[in-house]
């Protein structure tokens, strides 16, 4: 991950380098976004690039342990991986059964067969889960950071596979430019579902497996039981979206969505749109409170996860979720991308709200709690330490939701 967030800081650095001629600087943002988007083949060649050089300095240097974490375990790797991706490749065959790509996918076997395609289609998506139990087992702490973790697996994946390893599988010369990868858009956000899917099962099937064959700690007991956790950290995370929530709505109102949104419970005021989103939003915060509350361990990690979390229920919410709820189907196609620009920052700001303030009750609730120096300690061992590769997911998936959907649509 710090391979491939470095082959992005090292795209955006060539880009910055060619806008600012003087032939270009007063052309106005069209001609700039023409040169940003001749400059798409290289970020291709450099993320896939990293690729081997990152796995290389892993396996020269690995480390024994990641902040605590348990010693890595194949087999927990390769099972809750599989199972994972099983439930992944289901999601995104959702979208490839309806633009029709399993005969396209069968023809990496020589056939036209939809039913070939569906086979070789499951197999893939089990490879796939399997490594990125084997690749990000030590860097999951919990339900939020695998989560994270699988949504940048799948970018990666859409450059290697849909980009790279199909064209040349099928017998063809990889086309990276940006209109074919403009093409492949909804193959994009299906990779990115794919590995939501399989960060969030991957790491609800590792506790379980550590938690039922690993885990012997009879001497020190928790601060408190795992479902009066979460209950807590659900209802801070509900209540904590009040304030992204309302941010967020400012978006809305500037442009116009708030009827679209009432026609979810068959309205079309605004102020019913406003009651709905603002349902959703605290739905959506309830569900950051469980998945995050052991991940951020200042504000500005906070402002990172937020951020991210947001962007995610961009593209769960406006791109997929959204479409169903009024009655169609999910639009994974630059059009509603660019459409759904305004709806991005919206997302980004209601993130980072949201996380600001579960944050803060969350230190005000461990105040609370801490009347026992061992407890303070415990519950910093189940935190994520600094120097792991949290910032570079942060880096990579916050900076690739951002500028693949404008550079794209």
């Amino acid at each position: 991950m710090w391979a491939a967030a470095c082959a992005f800081l090292i795209w955006i650095a060539a880009c910055a380098a060619a806008i600012p001629s003087s032939s270009h600087a007063t052309a106005g943002p069209r001609v700039m976004m023409d040169l940003v988007r001749e400059r798409f083949p290289l970020l291709v060649a450099i993320v896939l690039a990293s690729l081997p050089l990152g796995l290389a300095a892993g396996c020269v240097r690995r480390p024994a342990s990641t902040g605590g974490a348990p010693r890595c375990s194949v087999a927990r790797a390769v099972c809750g991986g599989g199972f994972a991706g099983i439930a992944g490749g289901w999601a995104f065959g959702k979208w490839m059964e309806q633009a029709g790509f399993f005969p396209l996918v069968a023809g990496l076997v020589r056939s036209d067969s939809a039913i070939v395609g569906v086979a070789l289609h499951f197999a893939i998506a089990v490879v796939i889960g399997a490594t990125f139990g084997l690749l990000f087992q030590r860097e999951i702490r919990g339900l939020g950071s695998s989560l994270a973790w699988g949504a940048a697996y799948g970018i990666l994946w859409w450059f290697l596979g849909a980009l790279t390893l199909l064209p040349l599988i099928s017998g063809h010369v990889p086309d990276w430019s940006y209109v074919h990868a403009a093409a492949l858009f909804g193959s994009l956000v299906g990779h990115i579902v794919y590995g939501l899917i399989v960060g969030l099962l991957y790491a609800a099937v590792d506790g379980a497996w550590i938690w039922l064959f690993e885990r012997s700690d009879p001497l020190n007991r928790e601060i408190e039981g795992s479902g009066v956790s979460a209950l807590s950290a659900l209802v801070r995370g509900a209540v904590a979206s009040v304030i992204g929530g309302l941010l967020f709505s400012i978006v809305m109102l500037m442009t116009g969505t708030l009827p679209r949104v009432a026609r979810i419970v068959g309205g079309t005021s605004p102020a019913v749109g406003f009651a709905v989103h603002l349902i959703i939003a605290a739905l959506i915060g309830a569900t950051y409170g469980v998945l995050f509350h052991h991940e951020a361990i200042d504000d500005r990690a906070a402002v990172a996860w937020g951020t991210l979390y947001g962007l995610i229920w961009w593209f769960l919410g406006p791109l997929t979720l959204f479409p169903v709820l009024l009655g169609g189907t999910f639009t994974w196609t630059t059009t509603a991308a660019s459409d759904q620009l305004p709806s991005l920052i919206g997302h980004m700001i209601y993130g980072i709200g949201l996380a600001l303030v579960f944050r803060a009750l969350e230190r005000r609730h461990l105040q609370e709690l801490f009347v026992d120096a061992r407890l303070r300690r415990r519950w910093q061992r189940r935190r994520r330490p600094a120097g792991t590769s949290a910032p570079a997911v942060w880096l990579f998936f916050i900076g690739m939701s951002v500028v693949l959907p404008i550079v794209l649509g």
